[in-house]
């Protein structure tokens, strides 16, 4: 991937915005755990341009990750030293643990959340290699990382990596990960379809996994053209439309790997490693949208917004 300068991507909002959504799409398609690499490192490059950070994400050959989950039972504190910073604790669920070369990592200063930049050769950087056991995304190394006094570089003020408008940019670019994904599977049953004699319940479920793909499609579109409208969110709109995009593809990868399942039967999961491999993954990688908990907030969002669907 970094190799062929596929890394090279334009930044969110920036007017090529779709072009790279659908950047993210074809490498999700191609495989979804590089694809959570390569999305990271190209976060990690727009959140360090957006927060005006010192580090240069270009100016050598690392690779970035964005290790920012903060789950109950998971501590890592950021204490001063100094003029600088120290890490200490762990961090859970860091894709691309033993081959990113530099992370962006959330950490607490007492209440306050933090960002840091790290250099993940660090010592003190030790990864736990059991600690994914699972089948699903175990090609995106990710891991639990134990930290110990490591050196860090403050990135913005505190807060400031979610309250910045690009923290919801990327979070769609995540979901054109998993559109990708769906895309993926779904083509199993498009290619049987020209292979087989399907009956009529499976070119049924074809035709609706046809239906949501392509509104996925043009809902991915027309997002990428209303960040380009307005990278600054000056209109306030930028949660709400994430929402409601990771929603939207949440709700049809789950269709789509439904419609495959019920359409084909275990014929593919078993006998195709590509396709089987792809359903784990994307079920894995899926959850990253925390489903009515994430629905309940888009919820309560819609409920205080003037919509442009409800009735006057």
């Amino acid at each position: 991937m970094g190799a062929t300068g596929e890394l090279a991507l334009p930044l969110p909002g920036g007017g090529s915005t779709r072009a790279r959504w659908a950047t993210f799409t074809r490498w999700a398609q191609r495989d979804l755990s590089l694809a959570r690499l390569g999305e990271g490192h190209a976060d990690a490059v727009a959140i360090l341009a957006e927060l005006g950070a010192s580090a240069d994400p270009a100016g050598d050959d690392a690779l970035w990750g964005v290790w920012a989950a903060e789950p109950p039972g998971y501590t890592l504190e950021a204490r001063r030293a100094g003029a600088g910073w120290l890490l200490s604790g762990v961090k859970p669920f860091c894709s691309g643990a033993r081959v990113c070369t530099r992370a962006l990592v959330t950490a607490r200063e007492g209440d306050r959340r933090r960002l840091f930049a790290v250099d993940a050769g660090h010592p003190g950087v030790v990864p736990r290699p059991e600690s994914w056991p699972a089948a699903g995304m175990a090609g995106s190394d990710t891991l639990d990382v134990d930290f110990d006094a490591v050196a860090a570089v403050n990135v913005g003020e505190p807060g400031a990596y979610v309250e910045r408008p690009g923290f919801h940019h990327g979070g769609i670019g995540v979901a054109a990960c998993w559109y990708g994904g769906a895309r993926a599977v779904a083509n199993t049953l498009l290619t049987a379809s020209r292979s087989w004699d399907l009956d009529s319940h499976a070119l049924a479920h074809l035709g609706a996994v046809d239906s949501r793909l392509a509104t996925v499609g043009a809902l991915l579109e027309e997002a990428a053209r209303q960040v380009d409208a307005d990278p600054s969110d000056r209109a306030g709109t930028a949660r709400l439309r994430t929402m409601r995009v990771r929603a939207a593809v949440e709700d049809a990868v789950g269709d789509v790997l439904r419609r495959v399942g019920r359409a084909l039967g275990a014929a593919p999961l078993g006998h195709d490693a590509a396709h089987a491999r792809a359903v784990a993954d994307l079920t894995v990688y899926v959850r990253q949208h925390h489903a009515e908990r994430d629905l309940a907030a888009l919820g309560k969002a819609a409920s205080a917004t003037r919509l442009s669907w409800e009735v006057a």
